[in-house]
């Protein structure tokens, strides 16, 4: 009982020790809008559009340069910035379906070149040389899909290399051996803080990689690094950050890096509600910077990794997009209707957002302890599927009617012969719910 007022005692001397430095959080939350060069939605952002990015980057003098090709022969590029003895490597979109990091390096390099006047940015220039791959993936991405066109996962392909996307990435570590790598992904929008209904907005992970080969120094020094981080994020996310979970895996690309030589730290973006794309873009934003900063300044020593192990595990399974409350459910297809009072919990897939997401049933059943980023009590009406049987996997489209209205339910045409008074499609409230 007495761990939780010490970690606020070390929480705010740090956040005491970010405002005494030059550039705050803060000052990073509202340079991002002055800076940025993304204007697109990461989940809508092709190859085209981070060539375009990039075309903006060399005419501010960045170093860009093509590097390999994909699979389906896209343009692979790496970004090179600073000219420090301390190496850093980034790269994000691995995985196509996985976006959110790539517009927010894109948006780190901007601002870092167009602020070199600035002591602290200068500081970064002198110290480190950043590398980075963003969309290391061009076709899952273009396809928004996981995979490469092979329909192999390349973060699972850092032992047998058999695609040329990993191939590429080891290469390009082993020229230029860095001691810091930045694994950046994303991960289901439902993720949750272990204990909690809380959506896990961001999660990190110090990858330690094989023990018989661990660097304790650099896993410690990354620690610092994530308690950095996060520190700089409370003021924002407070409450939305866990751990990623996961075990050594030889084949996954952040634990052969940490075996190779590069400690590396996994940052997975999730979701946030009420929050959009672009939100996370500069969450990333203020990290990103924020870990360069506190290694250029020598005050990453002064963190205790203490933030990052007291943080929780990530969590899954009570959270839903919409849940359905106490719903009386009839089926027309029963021979015997009598209605079946309770929860539906509903679903929408991940798709860019600019496209249509389908909502799926997930279940049907009492689900007090679950909590649905919004939730309605349909208590005082009947619900009928739009797309008969309602089952779990059923598209979750539903019409209601009123309890004191008589409805012939084997009507062959029951919209047409008998109006909803409520009618729930495609993830909002066509008809909404009479008062």
């Amino acid at each position: 009982m007495q761990r939780f007022p010490l970690v606020c005692l070390i929480i705010f001397t740090f956040l005491l020790n970010f405002g005494a430095q030059a550039q705050t959080p803060q000052d990073l939350f509202e340079a991002w809008d002055k800076n940025k060069i993304s204007n697109i939605l990461p989940s809508d952002t092709r190859h085209k559009d981070l060539k375009d990015y990039l075309e903006q980057l060399k005419k501010l003098n960045i170093k860009v340069a093509e590097v390999g090709k994909s699979y389906g022969n896209r343009e692979i590029y790496q970004i090179e910035w600073g000219k420090g003895a301390l190496r850093v490597m980034m790269w994000s979109q691995m995985h196509g379906d996985e976006p959110t990091a790539t517009p927010a390096l894109i948006d780190m390099f901007a601002f870092l070149q167009k602020n070199r006047d600035k002591a602290w940015v200068k500081k970064i220039e002198e110290t480190i040389t950043i590398r980075a791959v963003p969309m290391l993936n061009p076709d899952g991405s273009e396809l928004y899909q996981r995979r490469n066109l092979q329909g192999i996962d390349i973060n699972r392909d850092a032992r047998k290399l058999e695609t040329p996307e990993a191939q590429l990435l080891k290469k390009l570590r082993d020229e230029f051996q860095p001691q810091i790598g930045f694994n950046l992904h994303n991960q289901q929008g439902l993720t949750t803080v272990s204990g909690t209904t809380n959506q896990a907005a961001i999660s990190f992970l110090v990858v330690e990689g094989n023990p018989a080969l661990s660097n304790k120094e650099g896993n410690e020094r990354n620690k610092r690094l994530a308690a950095a981080m996060i520190i700089a994020l409370n003021g924002y996310i407070r409450g939305n950050m866990g751990r990623y979970l996961d075990s050594y895996n030889p084949d996954a690309f952040g634990d052969k890096f940490s075996d190779w030589g590069t400690n590396a730290i996994l940052i997975e973006t999730g979701a946030l509600y009420g929050k959009d794309e672009m939100f996370l873009v500069r969450m990333n934003f203020i990290a990103f910077l924020t870990a360069l900063n506190v290694l250029a300044d020598g005050t990453e020593k002064n963190f205790s990794p203490v933030n990052y192990d007291v943080l929780p595990n990530n969590g899954s399974g009570n959270l839903f997009h919409f849940i359905f409350r106490r719903a009386h459910i009839i089926n027309p297809q029963d021979e015997t209707i009598i209605p079946t009072v309770a929860d539906i919990t509903v679903n929408t897939q991940r798709r860019r957002a600019s496209m249509f997401a389908p909502n799926y049933v997930n279940a049907i059943g009492n689900f007090p302890n679950a909590r649905g980023l919004q939730e309605f009590d349909v208590s005082g009406f009947y619900l009928v599927s739009r797309f008969p049987p309602l089952r779990a996997g059923a598209l979750g489209e539903f019409i209601f009617y009123r309890k004191d209205r008589q409805i012939d339910w084997k009507s062959q045409n029951l919209e047409k012969d008998f109006p909803p008074d409520g009618i729930f499609s495609q993830g909002k409230w066509i008809k909404p719910l009479p008062k």
